[in-house]
Order: C-alpha cells, then structure tokens, then sequence
C-alpha cells in the first residue's frame, strides 16, 4: 500500500521546509546544513520512486516538479555559495507544492513561477535584511492568485459551470401522465429518535421516524413520491441512490431543482429499469441531516424468499463521539431464524466513512454490489470481512444454520455495541468479533471479460490533501480533485453515446467513496491489476490512500450530473465536480453547498 509513502512524504516535505528556512539564513557554517538539507532531499526523491512503482499518477508531481526544484539548485550550491539562498528557496517551494495542490494544466506556470523566485532572490541575495527571500513569496503568490481568481469566477456561476444553454434540465422529467403503481409521501420534519439502549437522539425524520419508510416498488413499475418539509430550515431534496432516474429526479438543489423549503413539496416520478437495493437521502446541507435522519431505502423488489432484513450502518450524533447502531440498535439485538430458512441481509452504509462489517458463524455470498447482481457468487469462507464503502450496498445471503449468526461492526474510537445475532430460538447472544480477511470483488465470481472497445473520453481525476480555495474562503481539507475545490473544479464533459474511461487515484491520506449520479460504473482495474471476477459494477466506490482505480461507463443519460466524495464533509469542503452533456444545461440558481 502506498499509504505510509504518502505519510512519510508529508513529514519530509516539513522537515525539508525546515531546513530550507536554515539555510536560506546564509550561516557561515552552513556546509552542515546542506548536506543535512541534500539528504532530506534524496529521501523524497527515493519516496517518489517507490510510489511511482504504484502508478505514475501518485508521483508525477513530485517527479516533474517538486524534487526537481530542489535536486538542481542543491547541486549548484555545493559550488557556489551565492547559490545557497536561491537554493533554499527551491528547497522550499519543493516541499510546500506537497501541500498546494495545483491544477494539472498549471504545471508549466508553477515551474516558472518557482524558477522566478529563485531568479529574484538570486538578485537580491547581495541585500541585507528580508529582501534576501523574497523571492520565496512570488511562486505561491501566483499559484494561489490563479486559484482564487478560478474560484471566484466560478462562483458567479449557476452551480458551478452549468450555464442553462440548449436543452434544460427541468425538462428531463420522468413520466408525466398515468397513474403511479407505487405512490409514497414523505415529510420530513424535526422529531426525537430513540436508540435500542434508550439514548435519545434530536433528529430529523421522514414521517416521524428514522431511517424513513422503507419504498418497495416493482421493476417497470411507476413510483411517485410526494416530499414535504414541516420545519426544517436547511430545505430538503430527495435523492435516489444508485437509480439512474431521468436527471429533473435526481434530487441535487442547485442543479436539478431548487430545495424544498418549510411548508412547500416537490413531486418525484420516475421507473426504476433494475432489480435492488437502493436508498434515499437529502441532498441539502447532507453533512448535517442525513446523519440526524433524513434517509431510508429504496427495494426494487427481486423475487428474494425466506427472511430479508435491510440493515442500515449509520453513525448517529452524539454528545461527544457519534453512535454506531444497525438502523437504531446502538446495543446487541436478536432475532428467531429457523434453521435451514435461506436469509438476504440488504446492508447499506448511511454514514460517512467506510465500515468493516464482520460476519460470523456461517459462510455467505455476496449476491450483490450496489443493486448489480453478481453472476457466480460462491460461499465465502468463515470469518471473511467486509468493507462497505460510504454509500454503498452489499446483498448478502446464506441458509440458517442451528447455530449463531452474527453481524457486527468496527468503528474507529467507538466502542462495538451495534451488532445483531440470529439464532434458531432467538436468544443466543452475539459471538465475539473477529477480524478476518476482506472480501475483494475484484477477483469474486464467475470471469466477465470486458467487452473489446475503444473509449471516446478519457479523463484522469487527482484526490490531494491540501490549502485551497472553497467557496471564497481559504483552508485546509483533504478534498480537492485536480488541484481545484468546488466550484472551481471543471466539469467533464460527453455526448449521449460516448464511451468513457475513467481513471481515479488518491493521493490524500483519507478513504475518499466517489459516486457518480445517474450512472453506473464498471471497475477496469486496480493498482494496475486488472479485473477478474464477475463483473462489478457500482455506484459508490471507495478509493483507499494510494489507490489507483480505471472505471468505464457509458453516457446513456443525459443532463448534468454529480461526481462526488460521499464523505458528506468532503463534499461540502469542495469535493465535487460535474458530469456534463453537451448541450444541456440547468435554469437553477440556488446559492449554497449542493452536497
């Protein structure tokens, strides 16, 4: 794994900063000095070639641009010593590009920025005073001038970039005439959820309860779904996870529709093409009410017999840490299962970070990712873990054997009280967590060779950490895509019909669940590994530290669509972007954060 690469680089980044400072202070005895700063260097540069073994995209920047700044003038100091002050300042600028992300098409700009600053303190070197670095401030300076400038200017925007030109997004409508198969209101209010250890939690809820309703509804069967907001102030939407709706359903204020505020509606339609498990959620303010309550989810109905049970992992707001629980079970719950009765656990991850979910006292198969059937699933062994990505579906199913099942989660710094036990009689307790190895649907179920195609888009998208500009204010998030934050990020652009191919690779130092709307994908490969099991196809994939993911996907559903972290707060610091068609654009205009 690439992870600890990128940690270490950060560190040295800071310890290389450090040294430049001491040697742009032009000691007399500063021999030591460079040749600790040199060492630091070579330690980056061996850093970059170890990560470039994972992929070029987790270290061209360093390769092209940041050790380069250092290695060449380094060189030149160890001859020179009028050198060592300009040298210092590539030295510097080296490790701090590590933390300011840049836009790709601003590599050449930022490499002769950085050569000016050096040039200008190479000048000025003979000065007394801070004139000696002041070359040191243009290069960032100019960087991050072209960076607000960008976010500015896309701020004064609809939405970021989606111009209402051509065809309009209101007009992408599900069906308009018929009576629905399936009709559902739901009103979203402030009410009080109590947890199964009694805990009270001040939520948000879809028809006094949450989760919401859970919708059942038919393939090929027309839903209507009537929203309502009572009180809550931030406005709600409704948004249809991994259903690829007409884009006028979709569900995202500011783009698609305004938000509902207290006391007005908005009708969905729309007929779902695919069998399921699937979920709704705001899409308003979502880093804060989807986690109070304003979810639930969606069954397109697929012939399941014996028990089904959807399960909701999901972080409630607490008073310090949040709460883990299964739907509200935030303590140990059971269940009768008779033995031999065949069982579909939907699960689905409602929180912000990926969940290992632990499975134990019985194989089970992963019949599906993301409401997309996995063809030749087999029983995986005992004790195989998964982990579901923010966002994310898996269907499980096994047989109920005489003894204990239990399903129970690991949460980081949270103590593991969510877990339910089946059993026969319905009293056995949970069996102890152990973890196991982790299901990799990279290689599970029977071959699916990728059909033989040529690609009409390609596009590369870059995960960082860093400082950057969002939404006019200047910050540190680990949610920039391509050096830009929201709603500088340039929208990708097809035609109905293309064929695309996608590369994604995170360079942060956090698990960061893409999710295209209104699309479903098809991993290609990771790190380089190509895919050999069932095809799998999802909605919400999960890129780890260090990842490198190839996705392909067609354009057969015209609009303009969100491609976004489902780290709701990575999303609301700017981690998203756009899937545009040519030719159609929004009329909506909404201010604030369509997260």
């Amino acid at each position: 794994m690439a992870e600890p690469l990128i940690l270490t680089d950060m560190l040295l980044a800071l310890a290389v900063m450090a040294a430049a400072a001491a040697l742009g202070r032009g000691a007399r005895r500063s021999r030591p000095i460079l040749y600790a700063t040199a060492a630091l260097v070579l330690a980056r540069l061996a850093v970059a070639g170890l990560l470039l073994t994972g992929g070029l995209p987790l270290a061209d920047a360093r390769l092209v641009v940041q050790v380069p700044l250092a290695v060449i003038p380094l060189v030149l100091a160890f001859f020179r010593e009028e050198a060592r002050r300009p040298a210092a300042v590539g030295v510097g600028l080296s490790g701090l590009w590590l933390f300011f992300p840049y836009a790709q098409q601003e590599t050449a700009v930022t490499l002769a920025a950085s050569l000016g600053a050096m040039g200008l303190t190479y000048a000025l070197a003979r000065r007394r005073g801070p004139w000696a670095t002041a070359g040191f401030l243009v290069a960032p300076a100019v960087v991050l001038t072209l960076a607000y400038q960008g976010n500015v200017a896309a701020s004064g925007t609809m939405a970021g970039h989606h111009h209402h030109t051509g065809a309009s997004v209101a007009d992408l409508t599900g069906p308009k005439d018929g009576p629905p198969d399936v009709r559902v209101t739901l009103t979203a209010a402030h009410g009080k959820v109590k947890l199964a250890s009694g805990r009270e939690i001040d939520a948000l809820t879809f028809n006094g309860q949450a989760p919401g309703p859970q919708i059942r509804v038919k393939k090929g069967e027309l839903l209507e779904v009537t929203l309502l907001n009572t009180d809550v102030k931030e406005g709600v939407t409704l948004h249809w996870h991994g259903v690829d709706v007409p884009n006028a359903e979709d569900g995202v204020p500011g783009v698609t529709q305004e938000a509902v505020m207290p006391g007005h509606k908005h009708v969905y339609r729309f007929v779902p093409d695919r069998t399921g498990t699937f979920w709704y959620h705001t899409h308003r303010a979502s880093s804060r009410t989807v986690e109070r309550g304003l979810f639930g989810s969606l069954i397109v109905e697929d012939g399941q017999r014996g028990l089904e049970r959807t399960v909701f992992t999901h972080l409630w707001p607490g008073a310090d840490d949040p709460v883990a629980a299964f739907d509200t079970a935030d303590q140990p719950v059971r269940q009768a299962v008779e033995a031999g009765e065949p069982v579909l656990l939907r699960l689905i991850n409602s929180s912000e970070e990926p969940q290992r979910l632990h499975v134990g006292g019985t194989p089970y198969t992963v019949t599906a990712i993301d409401g997309n059937p996995v063809q030749g699933a087999t029983p995986l062994p005992r004790g195989t873990d998964l982990l579901l990505a923010a966002g994310g579906r898996f269907d499980i199913a096994f047989t109920m054997p005489p003894g204990v099942v239990s399903l129970s989660v690991d949460v980081n710094e949270i103590p593991n009280t969510a877990a339910l036990a089946f059993s026969p009689d319905g009293t056995a307790p949970v069996a102890p967590a152990v973890s196991g190895p982790l299901f990799d649907p990279l290689t599970y179920g029977t071959p699916t060779p990728v059909p033989a195609a040529t690609y009409d888009r390609a596009f590369d998208v870059r995960l960082d950490d860093g400082f950057g500009f969002a939404l006019g204010s200047f910050t540190y998030v680990s949610s920039s895509i391509n050096g830009r934050l929201y709603p500088a990020v340039p929208m990708l652009m097809v035609t109905e019909g293309d064929r695309v191919k996608m590369r994604i690779v995170n360079r942060s130092l956090i698990d960061h669940p893409m999710h295209l709307h209104g699309h479903r994908v098809r991993v290609l490969s990771r790190n380089g590994v190509p895919a050999t099991g069932s095809a799998w196809w999802t909605d919400t994939l999960n890129i780890a530290p260090g990842e490198i993911y190839e996705i392909a996907f067609t354009a057969d559903n015209p609009g303009v669509w969100m491609d976004h972290c489902h780290n709701f707060r990575h999303g609301s610091q700017g981690m998203i972007m756009h899937l545009g068609y040519t030719g159609v654009g929004t009329p909506y205009t909404e201010d604030g954060i369509p997260e």
